[in-house]
């Protein structure tokens, strides 16, 4: 790698740019704080979203499509729902141009103003709740459970490619209940699904728990959440999963009639995970010299180069080569192989490391005749001879040994960076010192919340879902508190 790559500990936020940029992930694009998503990249996305999508088709909901343009009357409805989003929305104010009057330019045809503004979509439950009105009359068309993939547009200020940006990609999932116990066992079990992907497909452990009031989706009785740490102990909202309550069915008059023959308003959750987690797959796993992947998101799990002088030799290299190929794709394993003739092996070397691609084999004249590959691994950069016989069989043990082994070292990771305070001192220390996880006594009020965040940038990434219960006293106001909640400075 060239001296102009940082590492982790010279510049962490740097080194983060340049693993997106330079293994062909996204770049930024003309439209300020936006991004394009390059192949390599949107490969990547495709089997997040398609291990996503069977875990939800798993789960009973299905998918649709709602606008992407929503009147800006809907978000009058739920005030505070458009207080917590007014500051991102993106206008449409009107739908022509034409040419300027010197001729030399495009201006906006101030004719065709639109009658009622529209609000491009930063999140869908006014145009959604607006919709199931039609949708739901009896207690036989509970519930409603229906997911969409989409994009999002939110005006952010500060971006980051994949972490922070004013459009990217998601999916949410918008479902309606008859009763509020069954909405809620609806939440958590989508946040089950969420910490379940993140752990055995990003192979990222996380914490899951519920936001503090100040911290809660604008609109929401109660958010779920699951915290993932990166590498440098700032930590990472990876998914969100919201009991609505009545809110929403209340705001655009969702009523049924119940079992009892009662008129009642639904009940309701939504829940999204966006491509946000192609940050948090790069922060958690890479190192210094690239990409690191987890085999099961991998665009492919296994590279083949052949090494070869003259094209007699890379005849024969390449027939034991693409039947190793076959063999492998045999066992459900998607490979490249590599001919080109443009680049050297070293060359390809260092690409396939650099974008993460959890095994290469490399075979030559002589591997051939001995009936070996090299075999070498991204994760643990090892290297092995191996023979031909049951090649299949022996790169599937190692692409789970590699999964396994990248969720374990996560796992270490966070423990070593999980920390207990007792005092305000201490945790401003931590902070400071190791970063991290910091679990502490809070007295449950907003103001203490709100210093905490002020003087230390930390904040309330969750309250852990069985949160063990300890008498003790808020670091802060020193008043009583019931339990520990968990504190992190966060991206």
């Amino acid at each position: 790698m060239s001296k102009e790559f940082f590492s982790r500990t010279e510049n962490y936020s740097e080194w983060y740019n340049q693993i997106v940029e330079k293994a062909d992930l996204a770049e930024h694009s003309a439209v300020r704080g936006c991004m394009v998503i390059k192949p390599y990249g949107f490969a990547i996305w495709e089997k997040m979203q398609a291990a996503l999508d069977k875990m939800f088709k798993d789960t009973g909901h299905v998918n649709a499509y709602f606008p992407l343009l929503i009147p800006k009357s809907f978000f009058s409805k739920e005030a505070s729902h458009v207080e917590g989003f007014a500051k991102e929305c993106a206008v449409v104010t009107h739908y022509r141009l034409r040419t300027s009057d010197d001729g030399k330019g495009i201006v906006v045809d101030e004719s065709a103003k639109l009658e009622e503004e529209l609000i491009i979509r930063p999140t869908s439950e006014t145009i959604i709740w607006n919709t199931y009105k039609g949708w739901i009359e009896s207690y036989r068309d509970l519930p409603l459970l229906i997911n969409q993939w989409a994009n999002v547009v939110r005006w952010e200020m500060r971006t980051r490619l994949f972490l922070r940006t004013a459009e990217f990609l998601w999916q949410e999932g918008h479902t309606a209940h008859a009763t509020a116990e069954e909405a809620i066992a609806e939440t958590e079990k989508m946040l089950d699904v969420y910490a379940d992907f993140a752990e055995n497909w990003m192979a990222v452990p996380v914490l899951k728990g519920v936001k503090t009031a100040n911290e809660r989706f604008a609109g929401a009785i109660e958010t779920y959440c699951i915290e993932a740490l990166m590498q440098d102990g700032k930590a990472l909202q990876a998914g969100t999963s919201h009991f609505l309550g009545q809110n929403f069915a209340k705001a655009f008059d969702v009523k049924f009639t119940n079992k009892e023959g009662k008129l009642d308003h639904v009940w309701a959750t939504s829940w999204g995970v966006s491509t946000r987690l192609m940050g948090a797959l790069v922060m958690a796993h890479s190192d210094d010299q690239g990409l690191v992947l987890p085999p099961k998101l991998a665009p492919f799990q296994v590279v083949i180069v052949p090494i070869y002088k003259g094209n007699d030799q890379l005849q024969t290299v390449s027939e034991a080569a693409l039947r190793i190929k076959k063999e492998l794709e045999a066992k459900g394993i998607s490979v490249k192989y590599d001919d080109r003739d443009t680049q050297r092996p070293g060359w390809k070397f260092a690409e396939y490391e650099f974008k993460g691609v959890p095994v290469r084999i490399a075979i030559g004249e002589r591997d051939v005749q001995n009936g070996t590959v090299e075999v070498a691994r991204r994760d643990t950069k090892e290297k092995e001879s191996l023979q031909q016989t049951n090649i299949g069989e022996k790169i599937a043990h190692l692409l789970e040994q590699i999964q396994d082994n990248l969720y374990k070292r996560a796992v270490d990771r966070r423990n070593e960076q999980t920390n207990h305070a007792s005092s305000y001192e201490e945790f401003k220390k931590i902070l400071d010192e190791k970063s991290g996880f910091v679990y502490a006594h809070w007295d449950g009020s907003a103001e203490t919340e709100q210093k905490i965040k002020e003087e230390t940038k930390a904040t309330i990434r969750c309250i852990p879902l069985n949160n063990k219960k300890e008498n003790g006293t808020c670091i802060v106001s020193g008043k009583p508190s019931s339990q520990k909640v968990v504190f992190a400075r966060a991206y």
